[in-house]
């Protein structure tokens, strides 16, 4: 196989080999399979080889020793704009994924995804895990480019898309938007499934593209005994044992499918990316600015902050054939925006759209050219945590420069004079802030166009013939709560919102308002009973009774109204809808007339 070799040299970044090569493809090379693992919540110190000494990670410091290590590499704090970012190399908030829920966590159509690119270019792709860009169509990953998927609901097991009482053990997932019933753990099924498809291609001449998002360890912090037990022997806080436990399974798995690699003899031209999507949510707890429990890696803020704590994450890429295998760190500001513009260009990738990328192909950097080197410097990168109805300028923001960090647009931290960004030094260089500002303000102005689209879930088309919706996806203000979990279904929580849908054809619909998901079984007026869980401490309170007056369903401008049948399980319409984008909403109304939105809505065309 011909490759094309570089040899540089990068004075004071590389911890053992001042030579390193990087090795790319070229048109008629065997192209790298490439295999891209996301973690759910793990931050950057709940890896041991990043110096915490209550954890135990083995194969996650072997994958360490041996790769490539971005240090300075940045996400989203929450997970679905991380995920927006990553899988189309551009700002999340300008492709729609500005929240994690309320219908702003669905991946505007017409944004072109990794799994596109990969499959254009004659890749088998596959997903398994978590997805959090959309269920329905055109949002599913089984419809943005990958071939195969197997994942579960909404952003997390538990969550109101997903099926109902799943625990993180045999549960029920979706394969190409079908249900299907797994045994195990969850982490575990995710890899024996990567290892199934991959064992499928491997003697295929068409490489392959493994994505494999965890959802682990996001809570709830359901994980088997044995791999809790030796962090609370060591008297480590619950929660935080079950979370050292679930990233424990995590390395275990990685270890397992890096041999099979080794024995299938395909480890060696595989590009292995290792990354997670935010800040840790239990390996650290801070009461302000202090560090009160656990490891953060000498960084403020967890998920969610605009502190580095919140953002800045593990990213290792290991690649023997293309020289990526020695463990070297490298300092320069990059970001999951980064990845897919630099796997097309390891892998010699084409679009046939044309895209704009506010991510950068970093191999310039890594090799070492003067004038990357120079551009990765002078580099601005912005972030934020909106997760309201509409991004509001400045809100939990952070511009990074260099060394520099401006949060809020009022803070501005050192970090190669303090790290922990505890002593804000603004007042005193203001020249520099004026300058990050106007950085912001630059940014702000290329991304808010966008703010006023909306990702419309499309009704009645072939490749979804039987829609669900669910209130996890109902656009609502902010000063109502949102049911987006089993457990707030179960209270009762949120009062109404809507979906914004696109009827792709004119016809009639039957359209079925459901206070519990079909596979509940339960009546409208009904409680769901008590669940408890296999998984340690995990129970799911009995569901709130409400009696149930009338149904109403609005589409556009447009409203129908029924009573509830005694003992009924839905409400069902049926009606004629023309064709179009519009909103729908769902409301029952209680026997005291308070509005309550209907957690389940299903859709099908019928003529």
């Amino acid at each position: 196989m011909k490759l094309k070799t570089v040899q540089y040299w990068i004075s004071g970044l590389l911890l053992s080999l001042p030579l390193f090569y990087l090795i790319g493809c070229e048109d008629g090379n065997e192209k790298p399979n490439v295999i891209l693992i996301v973690t759910d919540d793990q931050g950057y110190g709940d890896i041991q080889a990043h110096g915490n000494k209550d954890i135990n990670t083995p194969q996650m410091d072997l994958l360490h020793s041996e790769s490539l290590r971005l240090t300075n590499f940045h996400v989203s704090p929450t997970c679905a704009p991380t995920r927006s970012a990553l899988m189309t190399g551009r700002d999340c908030n300008r492709v729609g994924v500005w929240h994690t829920v309320m219908g702003r966590s669905m991946l505007y159509e017409d944004e072109v995804t990794m799994a596109d690119i990969f499959s254009e270019n004659n890749y088998a792709t596959a997903m398994f895990g978590k997805w959090h860009l959309g269920d329905n169509y055109p949002f599913a990953p089984h419809y943005r480019g990958f071939q195969e998927a197997f994942f579960h609901g909404g952003g997390g097991v538990g969550q109101t898309p997903d099926y109902w009482n799943n625990d993180y053990f045999d549960d029920v997932y979706l394969r190409n938007g079908k249900e299907e019933k797994a045994n195990g753990y969850c982490t575990d099924v995710w890899f024996k499934e990567a290892l199934s498809f991959i064992e499928k291609n491997k003697d295929s001449k068409k490489p392959f593209f493994c994505y494999i998002a965890t959802n682990a360890p996001h809570g709830p912090l359901n994980v088997p005994a044995e791999y809790a037990k030796p962090y609370l022997d060591k008297g480590i806080p619950k929660s935080r044992a079950k979370f050292y436990g679930m990233i424990e399974n995590i390395d275990i798995n990685l270890g397992q499918l890096r041999a099979k690699l080794k024995e299938w003899k395909i480890e060696d031209n595989t590009i292995l990316i290792f990354m997670s999507d935010n800040g840790t949510a239990y390996g650290a707890g801070f009461k302000g600015k202090e560090l009160k429990g656990g490891y953060n890696a000498n960084m403020r803020g967890t998920k969610g902050s605009a502190y580095d704590g919140g953002h800045r994450v593990p990213f290792y890429i290991h690649w023997k054939n293309g020289g990526l295998n020695v463990g070297k760190d490298m300092d320069f500001l990059s970001a999951h925006l980064d990845v897919l513009p630099t796997l097309m260009e390891l892998c010699n990738l084409k679009s046939s759209k044309k895209i704009e990328f506010d991510g950068m192909d970093i191999t310039q950097v890594i090799k070492g050219e003067e004038e990357a080197m120079k551009k990765s410097k002078e580099r601005v990168l912005i972030g934020d945590s909106q997760r309201i109805v509409y991004p509001e300028k400045w809100r939990n923001s952070y511009v990074m420069n260099g060394q520099w960090r401006l949060i809020n647009g009022e803070e501005l931290y050192d970090l190669s004079k303090d790290p922990s960004q505890l002593n804000d030094i603004a007042k005193e260089n203001a020249g520099k802030v004026a300058a990050l500002r106007k950085a912001y303000e630059a940014n702000w102005a290329s991304i808010s166009p966008t703010f006023q689209n909306f990702p419309y879930i499309k009704l009645g088309t072939k490749e979804e013939p039987h829609s669900m919706l669910t209130a996890h996806d109902w656009h609502i203000s902010e000063e109502q709560p949102i049911a987006w979990n089993q457990k707030l279904i179960r209270k009762g929580v949120g009062i109404d919102g809507e979906w914004r849908v696109d009827f792709t054809k004119a016809g009639k619909y039957k359209i079925a308002l459901s206070r519990w998901p079909k596979e509940a079984d339960l009546a409208i007026d009904a409680s769901a009973p008590k669940f408890v869980s296999d998984a340690p401490d995990y129970i799911l309170p009995e569901g709130k009774k409400f009696t149930f007056k009338s149904a109403k369903l609005r589409i556009g401008d447009k409203t129908w109204e029924q009573t509830v049948p005694p003992n009924s399980k839905s409400v069902v319409f049926e009606v004629e809808v023309p064709k179009g984008e519009t909103t729908m909403q769902a409301t029952f109304t209680t026997s005291d007339n308070t509005p309550k939105g209907a957690y389940y809505v299903y859709v099908d065309n019928i003529g």
